[in-house]
């Protein structure tokens, strides 16, 4: 199997895990959102991006090291699971007590906080199934991180119609939750034992040095990306109360649920852009030229899309109630086009030892968008955070892509404006079939914009030969692949 080959494999397992996530989550936020009404669904919003914040601490970037590393040498798989599962015992225990002490102090109601302990504790779960998936991930089986997501997303569906049956409060869906982090976090033990790299615990204080060493800027990303994506519910909750916090949450939500794709691709060619760090640095340069293009291919109809149907997507998932979510979800689209470009230029980065260029901009974007939530939200509430976001993304991207330029990783102008410049064309053109043909079934409507959208870009050659050739590499039939035939590199120290 040749590298387009496992990159289009791997990229199918995980869309189709989002893609099963997708619909599962749809219900799950549909019947909550439903069932709760605004204000509890804004209390459980809360909760989640409350926990979020401090939940970054319990990896500190360890996962995303461990892709890299194993990614490079796969019989480091057992020294790292071994370590990493003592490392974030400590982590865990010390992040929960932080949470139960800083929701007590800012004084939240008793049913806020047993919220937030229930949230807290399903986080401690979560991460120890985060190691498991970076050892997946770093092997190339994303297909047994399918399992486990789609596990978890089955499960929180199941609890929840369960509470709604009994018409339990807002506690019980928390408790789903935790449920459903204990239940997965077995089944990824049981599949990392039986196919991959049996846990064993190891107490190496050398390794953890240089581990922490090498993970803080990953670390130190997360919680950057933590604070400017929770930080807006928090606001929100504080200035503008849970109702602000529920519509927010609930375009947040869609919006979230349609960045699979690229997400996908992303987390599939992180650990192939990591090897080729060490043996090619023409495979590493093409992967990534190649890689934003169709990242940016992919979000950029997603985001035309989400815009122009919002007004019928929102009444449809949630009812009237939250018709404030619409303007909401149309304008977050644009932030999650940019998150997808965003991702994608963060793990060249990570890939060849840069990640301190990721925290640094991450860092200056945190306090960015904490500003601009500062000034916006309590004149323009839930609309100023999403003005916020995709602001905050917009900075992000170009930050980022002047780095990489530094680096000598950097896209020409000319073939950058032209690779944008089709793909807004297509795009648009999209756009207008969309706008007019609105009031048709998305069961027909989305297939047939989708369709014009490739059509549009291969007439005006946004999709050329070389794609085409990757495309008959990723279906097997082309045999010896580009990347393959790159000049290999010398090996590179760490």
């Amino acid at each position: 199997m040749n590298t387009i080959q496992r990159i289009a494999k791997n990229t199918a397992a995980l869309t189709i895990a989002n893609i099963a996530n997708a619909i599962l989550n749809f219900f799950f936020v549909m019947y909550v959102a439903r069932y709760l009404g605004v204000e509890g669904f804004g209390t459980l919003s809360f909760a989640l991006a409350f926990t979020a914040i401090f939940g970054v601490l319990t990896d500190i970037g360890l996962s995303t090291l461990t892709i890299r590393e194993v990614g490079r040498d796969r019989s480091l798989a057992k020294k790292y699971l071994g370590n990493i599962a003592v490392l974030k015992t400590i982590l865990v225990i010390a992040t929960f007590g932080l949470i139960a002490l800083t929701a007590n102090l800012l004084g939240y109601p008793e049913q806020t906080i047993h919220v937030v302990y229930l949230i807290a504790l399903s986080v401690v779960f979560n991460t120890f199934s985060l190691m498991f998936y970076s050892i997946f991930q770093a092997h190339e089986r994303m297909e047994f991180v399918t399992i486990g997501q789609i596990l978890n997303s089955v499960l929180l569906l199941a609890g929840a119609l369960f509470a709604i049956s009994k018409d339990l409060s807002v506690t019980a869906f928390a408790f789903a939750y935790l449920l459903a982090s204990i239940v997965t976090l077995g089944c990824n033990s049981i599949i990392s034992t039986w196919r991959v790299a049996k846990p064993k615990i190891e107490v190496d204080i050398v390794f953890w040095k240089e581990s922490l060493k090498q993970a803080w800027p990953f670390g130190l990303t997360v919680v950057f990306s933590a604070v400017y994506t929770g930080i807006s519910s928090v606001l929100l909750s504080s200035i503008q109360g849970d109702d602000a916090v529920g519509w927010y949450n609930a375009a947040y939500r869609v919006a979230l649920f349609l960045w699979f794709i690229p997400a996908a691709y992303s987390n599939s060619v992180f650990p192939i852009m990591s090897r080729f760090y060490v043996s090619s640095r023409e495979s590493l340069r093409l992967v990534y030229e190649k890689s934003v293009k169709y990242v940016f291919l992919l979000a950029v109809p997603i985001g035309v899309g989400i815009t122009l149907l919002a007004p019928v997507a929102i009444p449809l998932i949630f009812g009237s109630e939250y018709s404030n979510s619409i303007i909401a979800l149309q304008i977050l689209a644009w932030s999650m086009v940019f998150i997808s470009v965003n991702s994608l230029v963060a793990q060249l980065f990570n890939s060849v030892n840069k990640q301190i260029i990721v925290t640094k901009v991450t860092g200056s974007c945190m306090l960015l968008n904490v500003l601009l939530n500062v000034v916006l939200i309590p004149r323009y509430s839930y609309i100023g955070a999403g003005i916020a976001a995709v602001l905050t993304q917009l900075v992000a991207l170009v930050l980022l892509f002047i780095w990489s330029f530094k680096l000598g990783y950097g896209i020409p102008g000319k073939k950058l404006v032209g690779i944008v410049a089709k793909v807004l064309i297509a795009g648009a053109i999209m756009g207008i079939l969309v706008f007019y043909l609105r009031d048709l079934s998305l069961w027909v409507l989305v297939p047939l914009s989708a369709l014009l959208y490739l059509a549009v870009l291969y007439i005006i050659r946004g999709i050329d030969r070389e794609d085409m050739l990757l495309i008959r590499q990723s279906v097997g039939r082309q045999t010896v692949g580009v990347l393959e035939r790159a000049p290999k590199s010398p090996n590179r120290k760490k």
